[in-house]
Formats: structure tokens, C-alpha cells, sequence
């Protein structure tokens, strides 16, 4: 690519389709795979990983570090790594990731004391923010600049699969031993290398105002700040994760994973029926409208007293969810160089992770103290200020509006 002014014709040239309309390129699709296979390798990892912790001598609380130090090591580190993203070329870090979680991979099935494991999970953390940075500016750039938030919605989709099926698969291989998992890892980390190593390479030269190595010009202030947004609404989703299924065995509730599966019902539902329209509406628009939705979902999960008031919960706060990223993400694309969306993820994902980190955590405390329904009804007073905070720092910081 050679400048902001050909990312569409690049983003046709591969496919030798229309270069305006064509979403559903080969490009997208080995994309789509790729990150499919990403996150049906963590998916499986992360249920698993406490009970290995427990298994080589660490409680359980040690054993919730690891996700803990995971999402922080990614969160910590995603400025400077999308940063570097943007230096290095997004092909060549999406290759070189997967080699060295492939390495981390194989660590894991020979570590034989918890610490080291904690240890190596905040290296995997750091990598891991990389590959995410990586991955959704290649995609950015794959997809049509008309259709941006709609191919991004589309694209988020595979998280999503993976997320409903890796975990069930992931205790399945467990049941053959640890070293199995870690075998299973080790082989998705390479198809995940073999995938981008098929990529055609989409680097776009950094101009000269860019090439400083500075902290302050590798990192995306602008973006950091307005993406408090996102922790805000992030830190509610940290602490759904976590103890949604709790709360449905407090009301003796099952299958446990009723508000989780609600939830992505709703966000694949609503991407599925809705994506087309993103772009037409305008991103700001459809952000403004869909980010109240969280809270309100929240509060309600705060009244549920059954299972069907659970599910009407969760899909009411995926319905919010489910559109709120893809049109963030296609509304600071649109304020950011080509150059520079590397850096521009970096922030977005440390901002999100930073707030599911929290979320987890603090969460915990409060329902620990004070019982589920105050918990969740802090989270979604929580995420009710994204709103009011989005239009301040919007305007503080010089956004342009749709």
C-alpha cells in the first residue's frame, strides 16, 4: 500500500472483486480462520488452566491469577505492542506471534511448578496483545471502507464461535491429561503460523513525522483516553464472565450458562440482522444509541429471579454489546492514519482488557461483601457513565462527528 488513499483499492486488488462492495473476500476468510483458530486455542486453555494450577500446588486463588495476569499482561502492553505492529508489519507479527505461543505452548506442558506457569502467562499476555492489534488492523485493511463496521462486526463472529465451542472441547481433551491440551495448542499455534504465512503482506510505510521511537509518539493518547469508554462498559462484561454463573446457582437456576448464552445469542442475532446498517447509519449514531444497553442489561441481571428473567438479561445486554465494538472500532478508524491503527488497537485493547481485568476482580469484593444484585447494579451505574464520558472526551479531544 502506498498511502491512506489506495486502503480500499488494496483491500479489492487481492480478490479482483469490487473493490467498493466486496466483503467476503478470500482474504477475510483466511482472516476469519485465523482468529477463529486463535481463540478456539485460548477458549480451551483458560477454563482449563486453574485446575492445572491446582494441581501443581496453588489455591484457588492463585489459580484465578492466571487469567488475572493474562488479561493485564495484554493490557499493560497493547499500546506499545500495536505500536510496534505498525514497525514491523501486521503479517510478520501475526507469523511470529503464533510461533512464539507455540513456544509457550510447549513450556506449559513441562512446567511443574505454578509460579513459573504464572510467570509465563504474562509473556503470553505481552504476545497475545500484539496479535490482537495485529490481526484487527490487517483486517481493517481488508475490509472495504464503505462496509468497515459491518465487516468488523462480521469478522468479531469468530470469537464468538470459538468461545461457544472451545471450552467443551477443551475439558473433553483435558480428561486425557494436561500434556494432551498442551499438544492440542501447540498445533492450532502452528496452523495459526501456516494461516498468516498465506497472507499477502500489508505493510504501509510510516511517514516522517511517525518515526519517532518515543513513548509519547508510539502510543495512541487520543485514543486511550476516549477507549475509558469501553472500561466502563468492559468492567461489567469482566465481571459477568466471571459470575454470571454463580449468581444462576445463588437462584437455583440452571444450566448455569444461561445469561452467558443469552448473550451471544443476542450479539450473533444482532450482527447477523443489523451489520449491513452499521455503516449506513453512521458509527458514531449507531454507538450513541447502542451503548446505554449494557447498563440497562446489567441492572436487570441485578432483578432476575429466574432463569427466564436471566436469559432476557443477557440477551438484552448483548444486543448493546455485540454492536458497541464494531462501531467504536470503524468510528476511530476513521481519525486515525493508515499508518497508524496498529497503535490505534494497541489502545483500544488496553483500554477493554484493562477494564475486564478490573471488572473480575473488584466485582468479586463487591458481591463477596454486599451480595450479586448490588454487584451487578454497581457495574451497570458503572456503565451508564459511558455515555456522558464518551461526549466529554470526544469533545475535549477534538473528535470529528459523523
Amino acid at each position: 500500500m502506498r498511502g491512506a488513499e489506495c486502503e480500499v483499492r488494496c483491500a479489492g486488488a487481492y480478490t479482483g472483486g469490487s473493490v467498493s462492495e466486496r466483503l467476503f473476500t478470500p482474504r477475510f476468510f483466511t482472516m476469519f480462520a485465523y482468529s477463529f483458530t486463535v481463540f478456539v486455542s485460548l477458549f480451551q486453555l483458560l477454563p482449563v488452566a486453574p485446575y492445572r494450577m491446582k494441581a501443581l500446588g496453588g489455591s484457588t486463588a492463585v489459580a484465578g491469577l492466571f487469567l488475572g495476569l493474562l488479561t493485564y499482561s495484554s493490557a499493560f502492553s497493547a499500546p506499545f505492542t500495536g505500536a510496534m505492529v505498525d514497525r514491523i508489519g501486521q503479517r510478520r507479527v501475526l507469523i511470529g506471534v503464533s510461533l512464539i505461543l507455540a513456544a509457550c505452548s510447549t513450556s506449559y506442558a513441562f512446567i511443574s511448578d505454578y509460579r513459573v506457569m504464572l510467570a509465563v502467562v504474562v509473556v503470553h499476555g505481552f504476545f497475545w496483545s500484539g496479535l490482537l492489534s495485529a490481526s484487527s488492523a490487517y483486517m481493517t485493511s481488508t475490509i472495504p471502507e464503505p462496509r468497515r463496521a459491518e465487516g468488523l462486526g462480521y469478522w468479531g463472529l469468530a470469537s464468538v464461535t470459538a468461545m461457544a465451542v472451545a471450552p467443551s472441547l477443551g475439558f473433553w481433551v483435558y480428561r486425557h491429561g494436561w500434556l494432551g491440551i498442551c499438544l492440542e495448542m501447540i498445533a492450532l499455534n502452528l496452523i495459526m503460523a501456516i494461516i498468516a504465512w498465506r497472507l499477502p503482506d500489508d505493510r504501509v510505510p510510516a511517514h516522517a513525522s511517525d518515526s519517532s521511537d518515543s513513548p509519547s509518539s508510539l502510543i495512541e493518547w487520543r485514543v486511550v483516553v476516549l477507549s475509558i469508554t469501553l472500561s466502563l462498559v468492559a468492567f461489567g462484561y469482566g465481571g459477568l464472565t466471571s459470575f454470571s454463573a454463580l449468581f444462576a446457582d445463588d437462584l437455583d437456576v440452571t444450566p448455569r450458562s444461561l445469561f452467558l448464552t443469552g448473550m451471544a445469542a443476542s450479539i450473533l442475532v444482532g450482527r447477523l440482522t443489523l451489520g449491513r446498517s452499521l455503516d449506513r447509519i453512521g458509527h458514531r449514531r449507531v454507538f450513541l444509541t447502542v451503548m446505554i444497553t449494557p447498563a440497562m442489561g446489567l441492572l436487570a441481571l441485578a432483578m432476575a429471579w429466574d432463569g427466564v428473567s436471566i436469559v432476557a438479561a443477557g440477551v438484552i445486554f448483548g444486543a448493546g454489546f455485540g454492536l458497541m465494538w464494531p462501531a467504536y472500532a470503524a468510528y476511530v478508524m476513521r481519525h486515525v492514519a493508515a499508518n497508524r491503527r496498529g497503535a490505534a488497537f494497541g489502545a483500544i485493547i488496553a483500554a477493554f482488557d484493562t477494564g475486564v481485568g478490573t471488572g473480575s476482580s473488584a466485582l468479586g469484593a463487591l458481591i463477596h461483601h454486599f451480595g450479586f444484585r448490588a454487584g451487578f447494579a454497581a457495574a451497570a451505574g458503572l456503565a451508564a457513565l459511558s455515555l456522558p464520558y464518551f461526549l466529554f472526551a470526544e469533545n475535549r479531544l477534538g473528535y470529528k462527528k459523523d
